[in-house]
């Protein structure tokens, strides 16, 4: 039970962008296209189940003193493999995403994980962690993407020659944009938190607290301290 709360916590109660707002500078980089957006967050995924699960298999033999730097070490090592592997079998999906990838090893997404999860739990606890917080990445970021697509280009870049064209022609090219990024992230942030409400109302139940962004209320430190 704790396995499969661990994998569906990721997803969607902690989702790391919509509920943790966390790893906002390649969100709002790379989500021009659905391609660039997949191609993030399975990369990003691959790291977080293969990090999440060494740091879970060393954390006793870690000191905790230097455990910061051996998690950045063991992520590095990840990132270095699934830069090097998109770089020979997807070149160009490796261009378009360019220093985003390599910058994974500082993603606080990851770093995050390791030190609130990985380091506390078994290997396998671990890994469903890591999987669960990578799909909800992934979805996040497929999300922003699309809407930015669809509204600023007209059309939806699934993978490579895969696409959907012409959807409409009145293109808003600022979707597409720097500003765009943010505007799209806030909109879909107060819609989610506005169904979120919504569906807690109609059970009964308290709503979700809105997402407070200061070093108070931050997840990864025990009681917000």
């Amino acid at each position: 039970m704790k396995t499969w709360l661990a994998f569906w916590s990721g997803i969607f109660k902690n989702n790391p962008i919509f509920r943790l707002v966390l790893g906002l500078c390649p969100t709002l980089a790379v989500t021009t296209s659905l391609e660039n957006a997949l191609g993030m967050g399975l990369a990003a995924s691959f790291v977080l189940v293969c990090s999440n699960g060494f740091v879970s298999a060393l954390r006793k033999v870690i000191p905790d003193a230097v455990h910061i730097p051996c998690y950045i070490v063991i992520v590095a090592t990840f990132v270095t493999t699934i830069n090097l592997l998109m770089k020979a079998f997807l070149p160009a999906l490796s261009e378009s995403l360019g220093i985003f990838i390599p910058l994974i090893v500082v993603n606080c997404i990851i770093l995050g994980r390791a030190e609130a999860f990985a380091c506390k739990n078994g290997v396998i606890d671990s890994l469903a962690d890591g999987l669960g917080t990578g799909i909800g990445f992934t979805l996040a970021l497929a999300l922003i993407a699309s809407v930015r697509e669809i509204v600023g280009a007209g059309s939806l870049t699934i993978w490579g020659d895969l696409a959907i064209k012409n959807i409409h022609s009145n293109t808003l090219v600022l979707a597409i944009l720097p500003a765009g990024g943010f505007i799209t992230f806030g909109l879909l942030l107060a819609l989610i938190n506005h169904l979120g409400a919504v569906a807690a109302r109609r059970k009964g139940a308290t709503p979700p607290p809105l997402v407070q962004l200061d070093c108070r209320h931050c997840t990864m430190c025990p009681n917000g301290k």
